[in-house]
């Protein structure tokens, strides 16, 4: 399964084998979300160090994380949610070439209200991980304002980082909201989908690198059943079959089950 690689706003995802994404699953089998998520963004920038990979803006990882889901299993992605308003349970197809984002500006970005001018940049991936491991939603939103902010005055006065979440005002707060979704919109990918039992609408949150990380989990466990079967049948090692070409692999597997 080495693919070529797909192209994006902000590269190339370069070819990936079947042996290195073998290496992936395995090294996050045990592991959390954020650390499997650093472990398909690797496969996906497989030059970049783990400090590089934390800092890039989280819709850039996104949309990187989605080229190479492409490149892998290809356009079509199956979503399942559930109606907010009746429970039904949803199920669609989506084309993943639909969701492909734009790389979000470099520098800081200014909001201006009231007396107040605040400049923030983007939240990166080790904001993000950093705001995951607050003990709850206010204090998430307090860490990522703090870690995010470049400058604020109120007034013309410099008003410290860490005193922000105690004196910033709501709609100040909005607005930054606002202009880092306009920013990155990629970073945060949310679907509107149509139930068709009841009519209404339900906004459902896609989570690539949970998605990519469960079609990777059902592809590995699959193809290590691949492996012990034509290693018994044949007596190859795991790098000889994992060598063989999808098409060849099933003949293969045809004839074991024929035989």
């Amino acid at each position: 399964m080495t693919l070529p690689g797909a192209h994006t706003a902000h590269g190339t995802v370069p070819p990936v084998g079947p042996a290195e994404l073998l290496a992936a699953w395995e090294a996050g089998v045990d592991r959390h979300e954020a650390a499997r998520a650093l472990l398909l963004h690797r496969a996906a920038r497989p030059w970049a160090g783990t400090d590089e990979l934390l800092s890039v803006p989280v819709g850039v990882r996104e949309t990187e994380l989605l080229a190479l889901r492409r490149s892998l299993f290809g356009e079509r992605m199956q979503v399942c949610a559930e109606c907010g308003s009746c429970g039904e349970a949803m199920e669609f197809d989506l084309d993943a070439g639909r969701l492909a984002g734009t790389a979000p500006p470099g520098g800081p970005l200014r909001v201006e209200e009231g007396d107040w001018v605040v400049d923030f940049r983007l939240p990166t991936v080790a904001d993000l991980t950093a705001a995951g491991a607050a003990p709850g939603p206010e204090e998430a939103r307090r860490v990522l304002l703090e870690r995010c902010t470049v400058a604020a005055r109120r007034q013309g006065e410099e008003v410290p980082a860490d005193r922000l979440d105690a004196v910033l005002p709501a709609p100040v707060r909005s607005r930054l909201a606002e202009a880092a979704e306009r920013a990155d919109p990629a970073a945060d990918v949310t679907l509107k989908v149509t139930c068709p039992e009841c009519g209404e609408s339900t906004r459902a949150e896609l989570d690539i690198s949970s998605y990519l990380w469960t079609e990777l989990d059902n592809w590995a466990r699959d193809v290590l059943l691949d492996v012990h079967l034509l290693a018994s049948a044949y007596g190859w090692t795991e790098p000889e079959v994992l060598a063989l070409s999808p098409l060849r692999r099933r003949y293969y597997l045809e004839l074991c089950a024929d035989a």
